[in-house]
């Protein structure tokens, strides 16, 4: 590496450090005027970093810093095998690796927790950030529970690398614990991602005829008075001879499903089509997705299907009740918002959804990961009234969620974010992979027909091992 480069890098990590020179120190957001920079290396991707720590309250600081890099390889090429961290959507968004900070939350108090551990983080780093734009500086990557009494482990990960890309502009943050590291000059892809070896399929939980009389109960359920409407989910289970290398799935869901968000979260792997919400300087955006037909792959056929989807009084019953859950959740923390007349048919390679993008301006010092507390469960993957639909989900459906169907993306010390909901997904654990698939049930569901669209949605997963 050029020595005076690293002499640059190092110097001025001190001056951050210190908060000295006419800067000072910067705050969490990276706030303040640009400073300098020594000149680039020409050296590939070198970069030193500091030990696996979770900082706590008055232990050391987090040092960031995050510089514009020239083009790079695609983002998910960069990835390596172990500790891939990513949100994805063609082409643009973040990858990351390594662990600055981590935390591991359980229980309904999980979102709050996270929230209070973050203020802590920020508050305490010294963040340079000579790009500023949505995800450069210090941003964390998080995957939480669906319930909150499920004993599953909600995790936030702060990384020690983060690349980015958005509207043809490139960066790359570094995070040190109490000093900062180099930053690279260039970036080369990763060794590539393994195939999957003797991939088999398997029932999880339960059978198809098994579920499919669990949906029965649901409309006996709803039928009684119980609930409106409740989100039944099942598993499938893909076992290897050999352990998985997540980043396979991952580059094949996003080169097959680009209009939604691929993502990676300590194993937890997908391409999600539902943002459960997006809040970028003030202004909150929210994709409600329910109602589902499978498609043919005849063109013609599709879109007849299509147009019987927008007709269907069993599909637009099921989509309104998850877009009045969203419009409810946010405006408490809004100062206005607008949700569409009428849905419009989002179509993907499998299938193709009812959707709805709910918008509106939030009030004075909201954050993402206040929104994501007040939104999640959604009606779209849980039901309404919520208390009632998730005691049904809780007799019945017989698996544990884990993280599926729970808020998944990323955030950023200034509040700012991203989070889908964990949909489309696998949890990788070795040679084995356990996949989710949910469907919404009202009081005119079939339990063959959901068992149907249920299979539909195990297809983007099956067909990215396969």
């Amino acid at each position: 590496m050029n020595g005076a480069w690293l002499r640059s890098v190092c110097n001025d990590a001190a001056f951050i450090a210190d908060g000295g020179g006419p800067e000072g120190r910067r705050d969490a957001g990276g706030r303040g005027p640009n400073g300098t920079w020594g000149p680039r290396a020409p050296t590939l991707f070198a970069v030193t970093l500091a030990p696996q720590v979770t900082p706590r309250p008055g232990g050391a600081h987090l040092v960031v810093r995050t510089a514009a890099l020239p083009d790079v390889p695609a983002l998910l090429d960069l990835l390596p095998r172990e500790g891939a961290l990513a949100w994805v959507r063609r082409g643009e968004g973040l990858v990351a690796w390594g662990e600055a900070a981590r935390l591991e939350v359980r229980g309904p108090d999980r979102f709050d927790e996270a929230r209070r551990w973050w203020a802590q983080i920020s508050a305490r780093a010294v963040v340079r950030d000579d790009v500023r734009l949505p995800g450069s500086g210090l941003v964390a990557f998080a995957s939480f529970a669906f319930d909150p009494l499920d004993p599953a482990t909600s995790v936030v990960v702060v990384p020690q690398v983060v690349v980015g890309h958005s509207g043809g502009r490139t960066w790359v943050t570094a995070v040190g614990d109490g000093s900062l590291p180099a930053l690279p000059a260039t970036l080369e892809p990763a060794a590539p991602a393994a195939r999957p070896v003797g991939v088999t399929f398997a029932d999880g939980t339960r059978s198809g005829a098994e579920w499919a009389a669990t949906v029965a109960e649901a409309v006996r359920r709803i039928g009684a008075g119980e609930v409106d409407k409740v989100v039944l989910a099942r598993d499938l289970v893909a076992s290897a001879d050999e352990p998985f290398d997540p980043r396979w799935p991952l580059q094949r869901l996003a080169a097959r499903h680009d209009a939604a968000w691929t993502f990676a979260v300590d194993g937890l792997i997908g391409a999600t089509p539902e943002l459960l919400v997006r809040l970028r300087r003030g202004l909150v955006t929210s994709r409600v997705l329910a109602g589902t037909i499978r498609r043919t792959g005849d063109d013609a056929r599709d879109l007849a299907l299509a147009a019987s989807l927008a007709r269907s009084s069993k599909d637009l019953e099921e989509h309104e009740y998850a877009v009045r859950s969203v419009a409810d959740a946010l405006t408490p923390h809004c100062t206005s918002t607008n949700v569409p007349e009428a849905p419009f048919v989002l179509h993907l390679p499998n299938v193709m959804h009812l959707a709805t993008d709910v918008t509106g301006v939030v009030t004075e010092n909201t954050s993402v990961l206040d929104l994501v507390e007040a939104l999640h469960p959604t009606a779209a993957v849980c039901g309404t009234p919520t208390a009632a639909a998730m005691a049904v989900i809780r007799a019945i459906e017989g698996m544990p969620r884990g993280r599926y169907a729970g808020p998944v993306g990323w955030f950023g010390a200034d509040g700012d974010g991203e989070l889908g909901i964990a949909l489309r997904c696998g949890l990788v654990e070795g040679s084995s992979m356990r996949l989710y698939a949910g469907c919404g049930i009202v009081a005119g569901s079939d339990p063959e027909a959901e068992l149907a669209e249920a299979q539909a949605k195990f297809v983007a997963m099956r067909d990215a091992l396969g």
